[in-house]
């Protein structure tokens, strides 16, 4: 497995800048494993879709702008390969 292969195309004007409204109205992406296929719903039908035994993860995480694209420069002074990096966890 490569790095690449988790690289996909995201449109800025498909980045929510506020929460949905109302907070259930929000879209749910749902992946139906016998016909392998993904199904846009809404959060607020989540509950006909669960069955028994399930388990709902929740996250209430905040996003923040948090990753930084750099190049590496090599030992000969030139610019080298490009990375990102990832900030997990704001300190104050």
């Amino acid at each position: 497995m490569k790095l690449e292969d988790f690289d996909y195309s995201l449109p800025k004007e498909l980045i929510a800048k506020k929460p949905a409204s109302p907070r259930d109205s929000a879209k749910l992406l749902r992946y139906n494993r016998l016909n392998k296929k993904c199904v846009h719903s809404r959060f607020d039908e989540i509950v006909c879709f669960l069955q028994k035994g399930d388990v709902l993860v929740l996250n209430n995480t905040r996003v923040i702008p948090a990753r930084l694209i750099a190049k590496r420069i090599d030992t000969d002074g030139k610019l080298g390969r490009k990375f990102k990096i990832l900030l997990l966890e704001e300190k104050k």
